[in-house]
C-alpha cells in the first residue's frame, strides 16, 4: 500500500489529489513539519531525505518531491491513465510540463515574492512574467495540458495555479482562471482540499 507523508496545507495537497485520481489503496502520515521528532521518523526520513513533504513509500519504494512522485505514481499504475506511455508522442509534452511546477513556477513565485530582479535570459525559469505566459500558451488546445487529455501533470500545474491565486500572485487571465475551474471542479481534487483544511 502507498504511504503518503503529508501536512495539511503544503505541496503535499497535490500528490493526495493524485492519488484519489489513481483510485489505489493510500494511507495518510501526518508529519508535523514544527516537530524535531516527527521529522526524525525513520520511514520519513528514509522516503525524504529533505524533510520535507510530500514524500511516498510504496512498498520497497521511496520518493520525494511532488514531481517525481507524479512522474512515479503514473507510470506505476498505468491503469488510471495518468501518463503517456514511453513511446507515446505526448511524452515529451508530458515530462516537460511535469517539472514545470518544481523548475520554473516556484522559483518564480519566489522572484515576485522577494521582488527579485531577475534577466530571464540568464535565469533557469526565465522570470515571473515569462512563466505565466508560457503557461497560457500551454493550454492553448485545453481544456488540459495535453489537450482533451487529464494527466498527472495537470495535478501539479493545477495545485500551482490554485497556490498562486491564494497567495494572490495570479495575474488577472482568462485562461488560467478557467484551468483552476477545471480543476476545482474534479471530485478528487476537492477530496484532497478539503483534507487539507481540516474538513470532513
Amino acid at each position: 500500500m502507498i504511504t503518503l507523508y503529508w501536512h495539511p496545507k503544503t505541496r503535499a495537497v497535490r500528490t493526495h489529489w493524485l492519488l484519489e485520481e489513481l483510485g489505489e489503496d493510500y494511507t495518510l502520515e501526518t508529519v508535523d513539519l514544527t516537530d524535531p521528532g516527527s521529522r526524525a521518523d525513520p520511514g520519513f526520513r528514509a522516503a525524504s531525505p529533505m524533510g520535507k513533504v510530500p514524500a511516498i513509500s510504496d512498498g520497497e519504494t521511496a520518493v520525494a518531491d511532488s514531481a517525481a512522485i507524479a512522474i512515479y505514481l503514473a507510470d506505476r499504475y498505468p491503469e488510471a491513465g495518468l501518463a503517456p506511455a514511453v513511446d507515446d508522442p505526448d511524452r515529451g509534452r508530458y515530462l516537460f510540463w511535469s517539472v514545470y511546477t518544481p523548475g520554473v513556477v516556484e522559483p518564480a513565485m519566489m522572484e515576485r515574492f522577494n521582488q527579485w530582479e531577475v534577466n530571464p535570459g540568464s535565469s533557469g525559469w526565465g522570470n515571473f512574467d515569462r512563466m505565466i505566459e508560457t503557461l497560457e500558451r500551454g493550454l492553448d488546445t485545453g481544456p488540459w495540458i495535453l489537450g482533451d487529455r487529464f494527466s498527472a501533470a495537470d495535478t501539479l500545474l493545477g495545485s500551482s495555479v490554485y497556490f498562486m491565486q491564494v497567495f494572490g500572485v495570479l495575474p488577472a487571465s482568462t485562461p488560467l482562471e478557467g484551468y483552476l475551474e477545471r480543476c476545482l471542479a474534479r471530485p478528487a481534487y476537492a477530496a484532497a482540499i478539503a483534507a487539507s483544511q481540516g474538513e470532513p
